[in-house]
């Protein structure tokens, strides 16, 4: 058995890249290797860039991060490696994909070349995309979703907010669906509520699709503010990423919709809690809230802030989640 996950490097930083869809493959293919599955994750910039790969170093499965390669180039790619099963792996549910017109064309693209192919596949990281797709248009979709990767080491558990400046992160690409201002909205009670001095930090450099109007109403709201500062964190490699998110109080991901959130998973990793909403559904019940309700993501705040046992929580949530995950990939690669 050999894979490989392939995602377009935005970057253009090849074998090296700090984007979303890097960090995710490579937290995958760490949990499909730890069970004994060879997995390689290449960056790649086109479908010639992915046949030149192929042509070099075969694989059995190429599992290619969200609709962008042209169909006509899936459709080659396929012809010229028949023995090659192809899974296009949508990384959004069906509300982000308002933003991508694009992909929502190689979506149903994909559909029909999977219909006349024997090695084409579509497949989604979230069930629900799945089951949609499977309902909506009477067509196969394999769920393969994120895994992420937790090693052996000790991560301490909760510290409950004991006083001084309050950490809150809202970290994450500056986008509509985000909901970004409702999170903001709640950092400022939660401090005020606690009568802290607040720190809110957010990512710098991916504002899109009218993040930057969402980041400038943010700052509308906040700006001048006694005790009230934005603290704006370029976008880091993963590694000191996590740093940055291990030294939060609290983090906020009350998104409208989503598949999987990585935030939150860095946030487990690193021993914070996070308040979600119901989109991330692998998270524990007790961490969402109602996302256009801000004083209910603040109460889920406070309790959070609270509670030694909300790591920990998190942690077996995000296991079970992966266990359940590996499962999935197994029952892919059987019937292929």
């Amino acid at each position: 058995m050999s894979v490989v996950l392939a995602y377009k490097n935005f970057a253009a930083n090849r074998n090296i890249s700090h984007i979303g869809l890097g960090v995710a493959a490579i937290n995958t293919a760490k949990v499909l290797r730890r069970e004994g599955i060879a997995t390689q994750v290449w960056p790649i910039m086109s479908a010639a860039d992915l046949r030149s790969k192929l042509t070099a170093s075969p694989a059995q499965h190429v599992i290619i991060s969200a609709p962008w390669i042209p169909s006509a180039d899936l459709h080659s790619l396929s012809t010229a490696f028949p023995s090659t099963h192809f899974a296009v792996n949508c990384h959004s549910n069906v509300g982000f994909l308002q933003a991508d017109r694009n992909g929502v064309k190689l979506v149903r693209e994909t559909m029909d070349v999977e219909m006349c192919t024997a090695n084409v596949h579509l497949a989604g990281n979230s069930r629900r995309f799945c089951d949609w797709i499977r309902y909506a248009f009477g067509a196969p979709c394999a769920y393969l979703p994120n895994l992420y990767y937790l090693d052996d080491r000790p991560v301490p558990g909760t510290k409950p907010y004991g006083g001084g400046t309050l950490r809150i992160g809202a970290f994450g690409a500056t986008r509509p669906l985000k909901n970004l201002m409702s999170a903001a909205g709640a950092a400022l009670e939660l401090a005020r509520n606690l009568r802290a001095p607040l720190e809110l930090w957010l990512s710098a450099g991916r504002a899109e699709g009218g993040g930057e109007g969402i980041l400038a109403s943010v700052k509308e709201m906040l700006n001048g503010l006694p005790g009230v500062s934005i603290v704006m964190n370029g976008w880091q490699s993963w590694a000191n990423f996590r740093n940055t998110v291990a030294s939060m109080h609290l983090l906020l991901q009350p998104s409208y919709t989503e598949s999987f959130n990585m935030v939150t998973a860095d946030g487990v990793a690193e021993g914070v809690a996070s308040v979600v909403s119901s989109a991330i559904d692998w998270a524990p019940q007790d961490w969402k809230a109602n996302v256009d309700d801000v004083l209910d993501i603040a109460r889920v705040g406070r309790r959070l802030l609270a509670d030694p046992r909300a790591a920990a929580e998190g942690r077996s949530a995000l296991q079970n989640y992966v266990v359940d995950g590996l499962s999935a990939y197994r029952k892919y690669f059987a019937i292929q």
